[in-house]
């Protein structure tokens, strides 16, 4: 089946991203099958006058992969392409979700050493945004990298690594879709290994208290704080040498679907109609969960199902500045009257060397807020944007936010090579869309 075949006319056909905020209507899209098929189909765009880009499964809350121009949908180039037992790396094909690479990798006794919470994201998408989860010592998704293919506006195809175009690899491992199309990955991996979670519900002045003692005597430390309440339920994962030992059928299913999900939605849906009842529904939800502990494989204990739709911004701060942060967002709080009935999330990563991380050059903390979807959610945004930016924070690329290139040209001290490897990259604008004039100017 040639590319020709696969691509149609959008017409008036709107593409939505998961959470309902971004609605886009692309001129026509194509589902390539191979980087060939992907280089034709961006040559093509470009004789046409076309922008170009490409969009996962919508879990940005951003219009990042918004387009009224080609839109590139790379779900036939999936898989892993080779393992390299030699080198510890795995090549897959851009449009792979991360759910089915970690089942695919577990198969042949394989991990990644980090990953983010949700992984239903393709690898291109989750990279190119800069997903992370949570780390002492192991950073990002994108960090794992250790070597790019980038269809590149005049339709070349441009492998990168350290070794080969490493100025482009610097930058592309989180390239915004700005420098290109990613058609496969290589990633570094490493012998799977086995997990130990212990979930604890924690006071909110106790977890702030001992914030830098849990994230120095953790391997992966995270927390969160429901508002409106003086209670947290933290997450511990370490490394284990076993035997595992994970959730139980039924208690599994009555803490991450009946509570996490199904009766979440349902309090979710409460607030959302019955304003005044969220401090008291956020007081139940915040003692509904138990102390519980497990053992597993790395993405049966770092992922989650996340069915309860939701808006969300996180900054990324100084490590340093994130007790000050969350005790500055709990006033704010306490002073409005918002009500906020999902609770704030926290998480940490080290310093890495990519020049659009928002854990770039310092060790980092992540301070995510959500909204249920349907729910006003800018004035809560705008206040806790405010304090993030008064720490010189970091707004996640695929997370809402109001910055631009003048804030970024301050925040990242390598944010001119990026622009230049683009001006170089893409002189003509092939993958430009308004939320990339925005952040990164034209």
């Amino acid at each position: 089946m040639s590319s020709v075949i696969r691509t149609r006319s959008s017409g008036n056909s709107p593409w939505r991203n998961w959470a309902g905020t971004v609605v886009s209507r692309p001129a026509r899209e194509v589902r390539p099958a191979s980087v060939e098929e992907l280089a034709d189909a961006v040559r093509s765009a470009v004789a046409e006058g076309l922008r170009v880009k490409t969009v996962g499964t919508g879990h940005s809350f951003t219009a990042i992969a918004a387009t009224d121009g080609l839109l590139i949908r790379p779900d036939l180039m999936t898989g892993i392409r080779r393992i390299d037992r030699s080198e510890m790396t795995v090549t897959v094909e851009s449009g792979t979700p991360l759910k089915r690479l970690n089942t695919a990798l577990a198969r042949e006794g394989l991990s990644l050493t980090n990953m983010g919470d949700i992984m239903e994201q393709t690898v291109a998408g989750a990279t190119s945004t800069g997903t992370h989860g949570t780390g002492r010592d192991s950073a990002s998704i994108a960090a794992q990298i250790k070597g790019l293919e980038l269809v590149t506006a005049d339709g070349a195809v441009l492998t990168c690594s350290e070794k080969e175009n490493p100025e482009v690899f610097a930058a592309a491992r989180i390239g915004l879709g700005a420098l290109g199309v990613v058609s496969a990955i290589t990633f570094a991996v490493e012998p799977v290994f086995l997990l130990t979670a212990r979930e604890e519900p924690m006071s909110f002045d106790r977890v702030l208290a001992d914030f830098e003692a849990l994230h120095a005597e953790n391997e992966h430390f995270e927390f969160y704080w429901f508002p409106h309440t003086g209670n947290c339920n933290t997450k511990r994962n370490n490394r284990s040498s076993g035997p595992a030992a994970p959730p139980g059928r039924v208690g599994g299913w009555i803490e991450d679907e009946l509570l996490s999900n199904g009766a979440f939605q349902v309090a979710c849906s409460l607030g959302r109609a019955v304003p005044a009842a969220v401090p008291a529904i956020a007081r139940l939800s915040s003692r509904a969960l138990s102390a519980r502990t497990y053992t597993d494989i790395p993405y049966k204990v770092f992922t989650s199902p996340r069915r309860v739709r939701f808006v969300e911004m996180e900054y990324a701060v100084p490590r340093e500045a994130a007790v000050t942060a969350l005790r500055e967002l709990r006033a704010m709080i306490e002073r409005s009257p918002l009500r906020i009935g999902f609770p704030v999330e926290v998480r940490t990563a080290p310093a890495d060397d990519i020049t659009l991380s928002t854990a770039s050059g310092r060790e980092t903390a992540y301070i995510a807020v959500h909204m249920y979807r349907g729910t006003p959610y800018r004035s809560y945004f705008t206040a806790v944007e405010s304090i993030m930016t008064a720490h010189g924070g970091r707004p996640h690329w695929g997370k809402i936010h109001t910055r631009d290139a003048r804030y970024f040209a301050e925040a990242y001290p390598r944010f001119g090579e990026f622009t230049a490897l683009r001006d170089h990259l893409d002189p003509d604008r092939v993958f430009q869309n308004p939320y990339l004039r925005r952040v990164l100017g034209d």
